[in-house]
């Protein structure tokens, strides 16, 4: 995705002057459309950058308002205004208006042919193009074929990653395949345009994969935690509060490109335990704890037993009785016992949750209150997260 950004980062547009808008310039940008009049701007596209020279507002301020309005309710990814006889300058009122809409306005001076800029830009958008080809073909090498030789390292320096460089993957991932990514795709790759200098990007089986670089951070002060959830603010508003059914996770970090592969199995077991727990806060596999071990004991059957031992009493009874006790404990763990945010998460009476507590301890013979009880359970429920796989 190629935004305003990317313009102001490249020397062939340094006739573009930013007057307003800034939080906007992380916008996509799919072409660019000359519009003179309100009238017609049904005419352009959304992520279209707009050029006008104003020749039919005749000075007036109003008019202009309407066509910003206009253009970013259409969702167009910015207005280049052609400063001259018919805007001398960008007024007070638009540049207002569109910091507050988040919408970029920029002025090019009289003395810059809009013809060239039209020319400069369907080129940069084109070389673009191929480039994102070339990255997503390279991005396919790395992680999904066996394809691993020097060559692809040589590639990554071409994309801006030197070999030294430590990398890693985020894994972007719907909670199931009824879950188009595409809805989200625009407002993560803004948080991540805005976090990383250089990244390189894959959509494959309704996944986002990214590949970025620790050197590459812009904001080494903000962590990555406050990324995501960034992330999730803005995708909650968007979608009127409704829960989203994403997560994010991130892999370890190394220098070479044959362990990127690595890397990526690491985010796709963070965003699996995310989902499992229904936990969006879980973001990095460094920071998954106590599942590294789990899945790290080779005898499987040790494992097994201990979950057996802990939890297999539960299961059988709620097998044969058609209950659901174990995952009223699972709940119990996670809520640390608490009774009232167990009867408010389940929407049942303090006394029920009371009940199902003590048929608990009845049914595995222990005490639910004691620290080493809940420890052992929370390790058994985290065998079977592992063992679910």
């Amino acid at each position: 995705m190629i935004t305003f950004q990317h313009f102001l980062d490249s020397p062939l547009f340094y006739m573009l002057n930013l007057r307003g808008g800034e939080d906007g310039l992380n916008h996509e940008i799919t072409g660019i459309n000359v519009i003179e009049s309100v009238d017609i701007s049904k005419f352009c596209q959304a992520n279209e950058i707009i050029i006008s020279t104003g020749i039919h507002f005749n000075g007036d301020t109003k008019s202009l308002l309407e066509l910003i309005t206009v253009l970013a309710k259409k969702r167009t990814a910015g207005l280049i205004i052609n400063i001259g006889p018919y805007i001398p300058e960008v007024p007070a009122a638009a540049i207002a208006l569109a910091d507050q809409l988040q919408f970029p306005i920029f002025e090019m001076e009289w003395r810059y042919r809009i013809a060239d800029l039209l020319r400069l830009t369907f080129h940069f958008l084109n070389t673009h193009h191929e480039r994102k080809m070339d990255q997503e073909d390279l991005m396919r090498k790395l992680l999904l074929t066996d394809a691993q030789d020097s060559s692809l390292d040589k590639s990554l320096e071409q994309f801006g990653f030197a070999k030294e460089d430590e990398k890693g993957i985020i894994l972007c991932t719907p909670y199931s395949s009824d879950h188009n990514i595409k809805p989200y795709a625009n407002i993560i790759h803004q948080a991540f345009s805005a976090r990383y200098k250089v990244f390189l990007q894959l959509v494959d089986n309704n996944q986002l994969i990214y590949l970025i670089s620790r050197s590459h951070v812009q904001t080494p002060d903000i962590p990555f935690s406050r990324t995501v959830n960034a992330i999730f603010d803005k995708l909650l508003e968007k979608f009127s509060n409704a829960p989203v059914p994403l997560s994010i996770g991130m892999g370890n970090f190394y220098t070479e490109a044959k362990d990127l592969q690595k890397s990526l199995d690491e985010a796709r077991t963070v965003t699996k335990l995310s989902q499992q727990h229904g936990n969006p806060n879980l973001y990095k596999y460094k920071e998954i704890g106590a599942y590294k071990i789990i899945m790290g004991v080779e005898n499987r059957q040790l494992i097994q037993r201990f979950y057996r031992d802990m939890l297999g009493s539960l299961v059988q009874y709620d097998q044969i009785h058609n209950t659901n006790f174990k995952n009223f404990l699972r709940i119990f763990i996670e809520e640390d016992g608490s009774t009232s945010r167990i009867s408010q998460r389940e929407f049942i009476h303090r006394n029920t949750v009371l009940y199902k507590v003590k048929k608990i301890e009845t049914l595995l013979d222990t005490d639910l209150s004691t620290p080493f009880t809940k420890t052992n359970l929370t390790i058994a429920f985290m065998i079977e997260d592992i063992l679910s796989k």
